[in-house]
């Protein structure tokens, strides 16, 4: 995987996390510079935590199912990406707390992190510098987060969906991109 590929798979990581980042600045009165820490370290900190759990989880497994390693990232992507899209497409609105307490926090960020999880699976069948795939995983996400904590502080929500909607399509056009590859250049 290419250094622009991981920094777009970083992006598309993050989207559900730049969109509950916008509820949270939406839904907060006030905000100081531990609001941004505590958004930037939970979100980034898990979006780079389980992509390296996946890795593990795939690395135990990759002698078995070594063979169809690209159908696997091929469905994880496409399957995460179908899902952000879907998330994107319905109404909901941001929940009114503005609480950025450590249940909260944990909860959101374990929430947001499950696609990641999944991603890091597949790396353990790409080729992939995790190390750096981590860094920028958890880097871009905590910059979008505090981003979006100040947007939505300032705008509001109507961007949730439309980055819901982006990394979705990132993701799955990644998972195309794995599956030719492999089947025709590999």
């Amino acid at each position: 995987m290419s250094f622009i590929e991981l920094i777009l798979l970083s992006c598309a990581l993050a989207m559900d996390a730049f969109a509950v980042s916008l509820c949270k600045g939406f839904s907060a009165k006030t905000l100081t510079l531990k609001h941004y820490l505590i958004v930037g370290i939970y979100f980034g900190g898990f979006q780079a935590l389980m992509p390296a759990l996946g890795f593990l989880v795939g690395v135990s497994f990759s002698s078995f199912i070594q063979k169809i390693d690209h159908w696997i990232a091929f469905v994880l992507l496409v399957f995460i990406g179908f899902k952000m899209m879907k998330e994107g497409f319905e109404k909901e609105s941001c929940p009114s707390d503005d609480g950025f307490h450590f249940k909260t926090m944990l909860t959101l960020a374990i929430a947001t992190s499950i696609d990641a999880l999944a991603v890091g699976v597949s790396f353990a069948f790409l080729q992939v510098s995790l190390t750096l795939a981590l860094f920028l995983i958890g880097g871009i996400t905590f910059i979008f987060c505090v981003v979006a904590l100040k947007i939505g502080n300032r705008f509001g929500v109507y961007l949730k969906s439309k980055a819901e909607l982006l990394g979705g399509g990132v993701l799955i056009l990644l998972g195309f991109k794995i599956l030719i590859s492999h089947l025709f250049w590999a």
